[in-house]
């Protein structure tokens, strides 16, 4: 009989978890540099870049992947396991990942603490409340959407002179349809894709009809707010109040923005997120020290974990692993035009993650759907499919070396892997332009099985950085729109819808066009269409809409058909979820 293998839950419940205090030790932190959540995680102060701004910055490694299966290829777990792996080599490595969004970790993918033998802990507190950052911003978010609406209302069933008398100095004057503040929840709720508001509300006490009409919005998941972008890319709390305050949520009639400044509540706003803006400290299962902060969506927001973690990151640690989401097209390509501008860091290596399961699905492979069996077609040795699928590894490759970083290939291996085949993607990828390309067996083994990838960044990150970005931002927002989908997903050209030019002459006008750009698309091609697999040529990009998130600093055009509130699947991950009789966590993964 085969030995049962323990789940990610078991393996992260049965770790010895350090006081967070010893795990701050080891990067020179002190108490009075932490707020405590307990004895296994903390927050740590923006005072720490002061104090340790003398130190020289550590080595700056993203890790991408591939276009993905709907399963995901591992990213996060193989980040921990090269930190783990890096500290194996006696190096002082620290970790900077995404907090997870509960609709996830409740839906289909569960938690995002990683797996097997590489992951952050406690995995509990990870996947669940950790200190409370989303709820801090869902809160601000939602007050932003009743200040809306509020000041809408008043507005209606009052004059200049009486609003002025309670303190309102200007009309606003919004105009309802041009609204994009929707609410936020951070679960993933179908039902509320589309609603209708002030339902409740038809008369006044008089019985007089309300001047205020029901209005068609919607909810997004939490962690789809601009507020969490911001959070992501704010440098302090100074640039978090400016930010807040240049947030757009509307226009007026006259065809002029409405800000959160103008509504009166950018610094209400600022004192709900004040806290949140401080890095979640926690520990991997080997002891390194795991920054955990803000977690912005790949697809429709820019996908990478905040710049503040980074940032003091960096000055505490020789090696700084963080992760970018989905696949290099996405994440990382936000990672360097959008996250590396505002924050003035320079990466040393890219580690680009595959699987043969993916390169073989790439390869015209039988659908990979979440809770159904895998095809006998990716657990059997099949090198034609996947020298036909590698290049999909290849094109990668192409991306992050048009950017001038080295890049190392980590295949992330799964037990029914074959010699032969981790073989055949090696060579294919260090003939792509790998620096290298090495099998890693962190999930089994943790730090000890990323050992030879950890050899290898450290050997990459030697050699001198020629990173420079794919655009320029004083480049008109077409262009730049242009420049991603053909030099990143290899298209042809894009095409723009009516709205679309419209709403990039109106941004333009307003002074908006020197925003970076962030695209809004699938994850499960290098395309826009999803069913599009491999290295999918001859096609167009279609941007149908195209908006601005002023605050977090970018303009993200929607190619396709994009949603901001995930639905929940036929068995969710959370009927698993229950509590035992001595109160631990059962059914988490």
């Amino acid at each position: 009989m085969s030995k049962r293998v323990p789940s990610d839950l078991e393996i992260a419940q049965a770790a010895e978890v350090r006081p967070i205090l010893e795990i701050a030790a080891k990067l020179g932190l002190s108490e009075d540099d932490l707020d405590l959540y307990g004895k296994y995680k903390a927050k740590v102060h923006l005072s720490v870049l002061e104090k340790f701004k003398d130190r020289p910055q550590g080595k700056y490694i993203d890790v991408t992947a591939i276009t993905p299966t709907p399963l995901g290829e591992g990213k996060t777990t193989t980040s921990v396991g090269l930190t783990q792996a890096l500290g194996k080599l006696g190096l002082n490595s620290v970790l900077c990942i995404r907090q997870p969004s509960m609709g996830p970790t409740f839906g289909i993918k569960g938690g995002a603490a990683g797996g097997g033998y590489s992951q952050v802990i406690p995995m509990e507190d990870f996947n669940l409340h950790l200190t409370g950052d989303i709820h801090a911003i869902g809160v601000a978010h939602n007050l932003v959407a009743a200040a809306l609406d509020t000041r809408m209302y008043h507005e209606s069933r009052q004059s200049d002179e009486a609003l002025a008398r309670r303190g309102i100095k200007r009309r606003l004057d919004i105009d309802p349809d041009t609204i994009t503040w929707n609410r936020v929840v951070d679960v993933c709720d179908r039902s509320l894709r589309s609603i209708m508001i002030g339902l409740n509300d038809d008369k006044l006490r008089d019985g007089s009809p309300s001047p205020v009409f029901p209005r068609h919005t919607a909810y997004d998941i939490t962690v789809a707010s601009e507020l969490m972008a911001i959070l992501a890319l704010t440098t302090g709390l100074k640039d978090l109040r400016e930010r807040v305050g240049r947030v757009v949520v509307a226009l007026n009639k006259q065809g002029d923005p409405v800000t959160l400044e103008d509504l009166g509540v950018a610094g209400a706003v600022t004192v709900l997120m004040k806290d949140t803006i401080m890095p979640n400290l926690l520990q991997t299962l080997e002891g390194q020290p795991a920054f955990v902060h803000a977690g912005p969506f790949a697809n429709i927001a820019h996908g990478n974990s905040s710049i503040l973690a980074d940032q003091i990151a960096l000055r505490l640690g020789e090696y700084v692993v963080t992760e970018s989401g989905f696949g290099a097209d996405i994440g990382m390509e936000k990672f360097f035009n959008i996250k590396c501008r505002y924050s003035g860091l320079v990466p040393n290596v890219v580690v680009l993650v595959a699987t043969i399961r993916a390169l073989k699905m790439h390869g015209g492979g039988p659908k990979v759907s979440p809770g159904a069996p895998l095809d006998e077609a990716y657990t059997t040795e099949n090198l034609e499919l996947l020298e036909k699928g590698s290049a999909n590894m290849v094109h990668h490759i192409q991306i992050a070396r048009k950017f001038g970083v080295p890049v190392v290939v980590a295949v992330n291996r799964f037990w029914h892997d074959t010699e032969a085949e981790i073989a055949l993607v090696k060579r294919i990828a260090e003939e792509a332009g790998a620096e290298a390309a090495v099998m890693s067996n962190h999930w089994a083994e943790g730090g000890a099985g990323a050992v030879e990838l950890a050899e290898a960044v450290v050997a990459a990150a030697e050699k001198p950085s020629e990173f420079r970005f794919l655009y320029d931002l004083d480049q008109p927002i077409k262009n730049k729109i242009e420049i991603i989908a053909k030099e990143v997903y290899g298209a042809d050209g894009v095409e723009f819808s009516e709205l679309a030019e419209q709403q990039i002459a109106r941004y333009e006008a307003a002074g908006f066009g020197d925003l970076p750009i962030c695209m809004a698309k699938t994850h499960l091609s290098l395309s826009h269409d999803p069913s599009l697999k491999g290295v999918p040529k001859g096609f167009t990009v279609p941007v149908r809409e195209v908006r601005a998130s002023v605050g977090a600093g970018f303009v993200y055009p929607l190619l396709g058909t994009m949603s901001t509130m995930p639905g929940l699947p036929t068995y969710p991950a959370f009927m698993n979820i229950d509590i035992d009789e001595d109160g631990k966590v059962v059914g988490l993964f």
